[in-house]
């Protein structure tokens, strides 16, 4: 696996393997490229600097949360 970052672009390349690719799909900000046996080859992720923030905020706000239920 190889990830790399264009900070000019603000894209996350995430290359799952060297497999020929066949296709792409893109769910929101996400375009997964596929091989002819659609098995996932390389992750894109636009706008990465805004998405994995949100993710970061959704995971603090998870474990805030799990570790609230523990307390009660």
């Amino acid at each position: 696996m190889k990830i790399r970052y264009s900070k000019n672009e603000d894209i996350l390349i995430i290359e799952l393997s060297n497999e020929k690719i066949d296709y792409a799909e893109e769910t929101g900000p996400i375009i997964i490229h596929f091989s002819v046996n659609k098995k996932p080859v390389l992750l894109e992720i636009l706008e990465a600097s805004e998405f994995l923030s949100g993710v970061m905020k959704l995971t603090i706000k998870t474990k805030s949360h799990k570790h609230s239920e523990m307390i009660i």
